[in-house]
């Protein structure tokens, strides 16, 4: 057999890749090991730029029907808790929705758009040359073997793949073992006024995080009608725990007692996950013909990021990868993956691990140093900028030449548009995942060269109020690949947005 493209992992970072690749016209095979979907609560959201993502593909009303959108979030940092509600805008959204219906989703979309799935297919073993992968798959019905032109590892911290395309993962694993749990709380526990409670044995406890000798506690009221909660510890601990092992109720029980030193009262279990925590990152996304992403490219020592990087990375490869499988990409267009991607990891990967240093500090100074923290979360500069971090937001990809537009590299903003078939946005002429020429200056000397590549490109003339630049070159990703700033003369504009349609979409 031969394909396109094999994506091996049906998780979120898999499943995003086999839609945009389906999207863009390669129809790619996802090989899964396991035999029925997940069903473990691993994470519970999505937050920050992957949301725009969503919404810039005509997808977020899909995820909103199942999810619940919380507009003003409140979100974990470092064993602390920053208030984005304290800011009049929100500088990021964020979506409850438990990580399996994610990837029911994402598989719904991928197989509409003409992927093909295939649980129960483990790869174990994998060649390549200079033309071809061939991969060694051990099926329900017995062992066969696939040829395809580029295989992706989006199977997981532990990846095969990764292992087998023989690509470094440096780093480290923290000892610790993170349990959580929402369940319900008996009636004959007082809840307190503030939403803590009063735990027989040990007294009062207020809602945030709880430290002890032995290790971290923390709760949170989730729904006070039903008397719902929300439980979590950290422990030190040097176990390496199997992922698709089900915590139970019990164990996050003994957990408790172990930290806080009291039993704590617990009704019946709503979720139940443990987690441990590695800062690990590829040395590279691409070995020749392979690529990694999501967690097989990076782990991230802390919650509410790494789902979103991963699924950030597909969005990232997927156009890339299929304009090299259809023949028209640039030179070098898919090495510029690995360059932006491994990048932003590093970028996530320095302010989770700067979250594991507060969050495991135990002693007065950690104490000190979390206490400076919580007072610059209450600053709006402070909130904004980690709001950017957190979200991915702050991402700006390098862009050739020596004085670039400060919208090139950025995610395009969604401008509303007015056009002579109508009022349209950049978020909707995003949906099909073209690149798109976006004159909003009437500059004939611009579409002109653009022209040259239909129909590889679109070509929108628009009108808008308070119009950033004279016209925008968007990549598929939605990312600006290059700007002309209002008024600027043609002989700069014109060969700069020759090198770019050059370098993101292609020789005449």
């Amino acid at each position: 057999m031969k394909t396109d493209v094999i994506v091996v992992g049906a998780g979120p970072a898999g499943l995003m890749l086999a839609g945009e690749l389906s999207l863009a016209g390669v129809r790619p095979v996802v090989l899964e090991r396991r035999a029925e979907p997940g069903t473990a609560h691993k994470a519970s959201g999505l937050g920050g730029r992957i949301l725009d993502v969503l919404r810039y593909r005509g997808l977020l009303d899909r995820f909103a029907a199942v999810g619940s959108p919380i507009p003003a979030p409140i979100f974990p940092f470092g064993g602390m808790h920053v208030d984005f509600s304290l800011l009049a805008d929100g500088p990021m959204d964020a979506m409850g929705i438990p990580q399996a219906r994610v990837e029911e989703l994402l598989a719904e979309r991928a197989v509409e758009l003409g992927a093909e799935i295939r649980r129960g297919h483990e790869v174990v073993a994998v060649s390549q040359d200079d033309s071809a992968v061939t991969v060694d798959v051990q099926g329900p019905d017995g062992p066969y073997r696939v040829t395809t032109q580029y295989l992706v590892g989006c199977d997981g911290g532990r990846s095969r793949i990764r292992e087998l395309a023989a690509i470094p993962f440096p780093g480290n694993t923290f000892p610790e073992v993170n349990r959580l749990g929402v369940v319900t709380v008996p009636d004959s526990v007082t809840v307190l006024d503030d939403g803590g409670l009063d735990v027989p044995g040990h007294g009062p406890i207020s809602p945030g995080f709880t430290r002890t000798e032995r290790g971290v506690f923390a709760m949170g009221p989730v729904d006070p009608a039903v008397r719902t909660m929300f439980f979590q510890t950290t422990e030190d601990d040097l176990t390496e725990y199997d992922n698709d092992d089900p915590m139970t109720l019990a164990e996050l029980g003994d957990s408790a007692r172990r930290v806080l030193g009291a039993e704590l009262p617990l009704g019946e279990p709503i979720r139940l996950s443990r987690y441990q925590f590695q800062a690990r990152r590829a040395d590279r996304y691409r070995a020749g013909r392979i690529l990694l992403a999501g967690d097989a490219a990076h782990l991230l020592p802390a919650t509410g990021t790494a789902l979103n990087v991963g699924m950030l990375d597909s969005v990232n490869l997927a156009w890339k990868l299929a304009a090299t499988v259809r023949g028209w990409a640039p030179s070098g267009l898919l090495d510029t993956y690995h360059d932006e991607r491994h990048a932003a990891a590093g970028r996530a990967l320095q302010q989770t691990r700067a979250q594991a240093a507060l969050r495991r500090g135990q002693d007065a100074a950690a104490d000190a140093l979390r206490a400076v923290f919580q007072e610059l979360f209450a600053d709006e500069p402070a909130l904004r900028r980690l709001a950017g971090m957190i979200s991915a937001g702050d991402v700006r990809y390098p862009m050739p030449g020596a004085d670039p537009h400060p919208l090139a590299g950025t995610f395009a903003p969604d401008l509303t548009l007015l056009t002579e078939a109508g009022t349209t946005s950049v978020a909707e002429l995003l949906h099909t995942a073209r690149p798109v020429f976006l004159d909003l200056a009437d500059r004939a000397d611009l579409r002109e060269l653009a022209r040259a590549r239909e129909p590889r490109i679109e070509i929108v003339t628009a009108k808008t109020e308070d119009r950033p630049a004279d016209a925008l070159l968007i990549r598929p990703d939605a990312f600006v690949g290059w700007a002309a700033a209002v008024d600027e003369a043609a002989d700069t504009a014109t060969p700069a947005l020759r090198d770019a349609l050059d370098r993101w979409v292609g020789q005449p």
